[in-house]
Order: C-alpha cells, then structure tokens, then sequence
C-alpha cells in the first residue's frame, strides 16, 4: 500500500466560520462538478457535510476522545485507570467490549451529544475525581475492537470513530506492526494528526531495554504513516505507567475546546485531497486553429457551397432580366429561379435589402450532408475535443468529448435554420436600373426605324413618293433599326460581364455571412459546451484547492 498521503497542518484554532466557509467550498466544487467525480467520495463528501452539520448543531465546548484498538490491546483497562473506576468490563474472553461505554467529565449537559453518538452506555465521573478540573469537557469513550471477530462490532467501532473528535490508538507489543492498524486506520488518518494520540499499552511486559525498543519502532512506522508530529506514549495500565502522560495530552485537547472543530477540518481537507485527486491541476487551451475547420466542415455539411452557387446564378439571372435584350429577356422567366430550388427565396414582405430578414419557415430544401461531409465533421470536432481534454481525467474528457459532439439532429437543424435566417441577397445594384433605362431607349430606337421603315415601304407600295433622310449613303430609318439593335446586343454582354464579376461578389460576400451564421452555431452547440466542461472544472479545482488549504 503507498504511504503518500495528503498531509497538511490543521491550524491550532478552527472558527465555525472557516469550517463553514471550506463546507461551502466543497459544496460549489461538488455542485460544478456533477457526475465526473468518483461516485464513492462524492457520497462521503455529502455524508461529511451531514456529519459536519449534526456535530455542530450539537458541539457545545465537550470533546469526544475515542480509545480504540485491536483485540487483547488493554484498552478497556486503560480506559479504567483514566477514569480510575472499573466502568468497562475486562474479561479473558474475546471479545470483551460489544458497544462503546462513556465517561463524562464536567456538568455541561451531554445528552444530546451521546445520543447523536447512539452511546448508550454512560458514567458521570464525579467532580471529586482525580484531575477532574483539567477534563472538564471530557467524553472519554471505550470502543469495541477495530479487528474483532464479531463485523457488528468492528462496524461499530467504525461509525463512532467517524463521529469522534480525538483518536487514542492503543496498541501493545505484540501487535503495534499490525497492517489492520496501519492501514487501515492510522495511515488512512495520517491527516489527523493534530488530533491523534498514540499508546503502546502493556509495557510492563517488556523489560525496560524493550520498552524504548518497541516505542522506537513504533515511532518509526507512524512516521511511515505520515505521523511524524505524533510522539508515542508508553503505558501500563496494569501498574499505572503512563497514565498520567495520557491524562495529560487527552487534556491539553480538552482544554482546547476546539477539538471538534480540528478534527472536521482535517475531514474536510482530507476529503477534498481525495476529490483532487479527480481533478487535473489545469485546464488545457482550446485549439483556436480547430475552429477555422470546424466551421468550414459544417458550412460544407449545411450546404453553404450549394447556396453561394444559387447566389451567384441567382443574381446572374437577375441581372439578365434587367440589362439583357429586352426582346429575348422573357426567356429567363421560363428557367426555375435558383434559390426556390433549395427554399431560400422567402423574404420579409418580398424586401430586398441590405438587412433582408429572412424567416425560417421550416426546412430549407438543401440536400442532407453527404457521409463525407458528416465524416469531416467528425473528424473537426473530434479534434477539437482532443485539444480540450488533453490532460484531463477520464471522466472530464469523457464529458469535453461529449460536449465536442452534439446530437446530430439538433446540430443539422440548427445549421439549416441558421442559413435560412440569413440575408442572401443585397440592394440592387444601382448599374440594373442604368442598363435598364438604356435597354429600353436602344429598344425605342431600334423599334422607331422599323417602324420608320414599315411606313416607307408601305407608302412606296402605294406608290405615294416618300424619302427618309440620310446620314451618309445610309437611311436614318436603317441606322436606327440596326444601330439600336447592335447597341442593345452589346449592352446586353456587356452587363453579363459585369454580372458575372458581381455574382462572383456577391457569392464572396453572402459565403462570409453564411460562414458567420454557421460559426455561430458551432460557438454555440460545439464550442460553449467545450468551454462549459473547462469552466466547471477550473471553479471545481478552485473550490477543491481552497477547501484544502
């Protein structure tokens, strides 16, 4: 078993105040932690805030001092000498104590102490007593054996050692190495120490080279314990040896009136090490460079290429309805217009503005995401988890990762009314309105000269003489017609030519705002909930480390 233990200096004076304050603290680490702590020392930290709860709802100024050992260790006996009167019973048989027995110093009432305890067994020690000033406060309480055969009794010797203030080890030459004692208790309580006595009992069967022997070896495995500020007391209680040294430090605890207190800190700061120990001493950054190809991945997957094609023949087609010939114009009614293909073309009240709200109306008619685009999402935000979890225990990263990766339907949806919500289209641009004027004059011209021409043929049909004037060796009439045309046929390229670059543009431009929205669900569905789990657990590790020191 390691001996590394969590070992701090519980500070001579403990005020409710700080015990309340680090109660709390565990508390908000537990609340923000949830379920990535280990079930186990979660419910001992909630039976530790219960327990702190009961002790000082009924502390008044008693300390609570527990004689516990193995069997044969002599601790009844030596609870008998402290109180210098044969209270608990001492037999040959084993074991002899089935249930722990009192003995109460002072007349501050204690009543309501020992039935939280459930110690039913209890002996007021006359104020006449020996030393019986310097106890004052005192519960001194003879346990049952840690290591008795019988688990009713080990069990409770168990639940009132948790309930104590201060331990007395009792141990004796013959079984002060034992590992029950060791590791189970005394090495598991190595933080207590500023509320720990340690009695190698039944010297008086060691000769006197023995006896220093024996209480140097035991002193050499309490350090190994993590007890090295605790000083072995050697006693007989069979000849009265050591009894008063005993008294002594029981008393010097009494005396205290903060043994309670003491004794729930150094729980707290335990329980808060072994908490701790679920949590890493840092949260790692979350790769800023994943989130470029986070966001291309899912525009990819929402369709954003899709939708800055529509865009550009969109506008493309616009732009022809407007500066293309207007003799053939009516042609590009017959073609579906691109964003009803995909259920884009819903707008507020039929506006087009720069600030075009759009509603979403249900679901676009965008095509789901292929397997390869799901696929680069996955690998995006598995990347993303990675980064953000590296150096976490399991049960964080578990939850960064599951942070990192959204329910695929929620994200889907999300994405789609993301792009429906967005304004795809701009203000006209103010060359539509120019090509269009234009159009219609070349067309005016062009339809006067055949008109123009129209009348001349028809009145050279009639034989009436008629001239049109002309502008070299050409009728105005022809120019007209012709010139119009030409000009229109040209203007018409050349407004597809411009279209084409201002498609383009507004691709560029509608592709940005997509990319914006869609980063906007990724911060919002993949991105906050990563950073959620690293908050949580930095206030986790801050409350942690605050409660322990």
């Amino acid at each position: 078993m390691s001996r590394n233990t969590f070992r701090s200096k519980v500070p001579d004076t403990v005020s409710r105040q700080d015990l309340s304050a680090r109660t709390q603290a565990i508390r908000t680490a537990l609340e923000h932690a949830g379920d990535r702590l280990p079930a186990d020392q979660v419910r001992a930290a909630r039976e530790l805030e219960t327990k702190i709860g009961g002790r000082t709802r009924v502390a008044g100024t008693r300390t609570v001092v527990s004689l516990a050992g193995a069997t044969g260790s002599g601790k009844s006996s030596l609870f008998n000498a402290l109180v210098t009167e044969p209270v608990s019973r001492i037999g040959a048989r084993r074991p002899t104590t089935s249930a722990p027995a009192a003995a109460i110093w002072g007349e501050e009432p204690s009543g309501e102490l020992l039935d939280w305890l459930k110690v039913g067994a209890r002996h007021h020690v006359p104020a006449s007593a020996k030393d019986a000033d310097h106890l004052d406060g005192l519960v001194l309480l003879d346990l049952p054996d840690f290591d008795s055969r019988v688990a009713a009794h080990r069990a409770e010797a168990d639940r009132v050692l948790e309930l104590s203030d201060v331990f007395v080890w009792v141990t004796d030459p013959q079984k002060y190495a034992d590992a029950v004692l060791h590791d189970q208790y005394v090495h598991r309580m190595a933080s207590h120490s500023a509320v720990t006595i340690v009695v190698l009992n039944q010297i008086d069967r060691l000769g006197r080279g023995e006896v220093a022997e024996c209480a140097e070896d035991l002193q050499r495995l309490l350090t190994q314990d993590g007890l090295d500020a605790v000083k072995v007391i050697s006693a007989s209680a069979l000849r009265g040896e050591g009894v008063a040294d005993l008294l002594q430090a029981i008393s010097q605890a009494v005396q205290t009136k903060n043994a309670a207190e003491r004794r729930l800190m150094a729980d707290l700061r335990a329980q808060a090490a072994r908490l701790r120990a679920g949590v890493a001493d840092g949260e790692p950054p979350v790769d800023e460079r994943a989130a470029p190809q986070l966001v291309e991945a899912l525009s990819t997957a929402a369709g954003v290429p899709i939708v800055e094609d529509a865009v550009a023949r969109d506008y493309r087609m616009q732009a022809a309805a407007r500066g293309g010939w207007p003799f053939v114009r009516w042609i590009h009614r017959l073609r579906p217009a691109p964003l009803r293909r995909v259920g884009l073309d819903r707008v507020t009240g039929g506006l087009l503005s720069r600030k075009d709200a759009r509603i979403a109306l249900g679901r676009s008619s965008l095509p789901t995401p292929t397997p390869a685009a799901r696929a680069a999402v996955d690998v995006a935000t598995r990347r993303l988890g990675q980064a953000a979890a590296e150096g976490l225990p399991q049960r964080w990263a578990d939850s960064v990762y599951d942070a990192a990766s959204p329910d695929d339907g929620s994200l889907y949806d999300q994405l789609d009314q993301a792009i429906l919500a967005t304004a795809l289209r701009e203000r006209d641009p103010w060359w539509w309105m120019l090509v269009w004027v234009l159009q219609w004059m070349f067309a005016a011209v062009a339809i006067a000269g055949l008109v123009w021409l129209l009348v001349l043929a028809g009145l050279g049909f009639a034989q009436i003489s008629a001239s049109a004037p002309t502008w070299g060796i050409l009728p105005v009439p022809l120019l007209m017609l012709v010139g119009g045309a030409i000009l229109g046929l040209l203007l018409a390229l050349l407004a597809r030519w411009f279209a084409a670059r201002g498609a383009r543009h507004q691709a560029r431009i509608v592709g940005k705002r997509l990319r914006k929205s869609v980063a906007a669900v990724s911060g919002e569905q993949i991105v906050a909930p990563v950073h959620k789990v690293l908050r949580d657990h930095a206030l986790t590790r801050k409350s942690l480390d605050e409660a322990m020191h």
